[in-house]
């Protein structure tokens, strides 16, 4: 019963720990180097707005 307990609460601080590494790393992307970390960001966004649109468009062509 106990070794259940223990197991998910290393789980989650495994998972911490690697959350708190990549965030790290990330603040470290940006401080290094800004202007590849906007251009970055930037990509990113463009790739989100796509799939959107995406969506949107195979969305209406259910409806139609």
């Amino acid at each position: 019963m106990f070794g259940d307990v223990r197991g998910e609460a290393s789980a989650v601080d495994v998972k911490k720990v690697v959350l708190y590494i990549l965030l790290v790393f990330i603040l470290y992307s940006i401080i290094t180097s800004p202007d590849r970390s906007a251009e970055l960001v930037g990509i990113g966004f463009e790739g989100i707005s796509s799939a959107a649109k995406g969506v949107g468009t195979f969305m209406s062509e259910l409806v139609n």
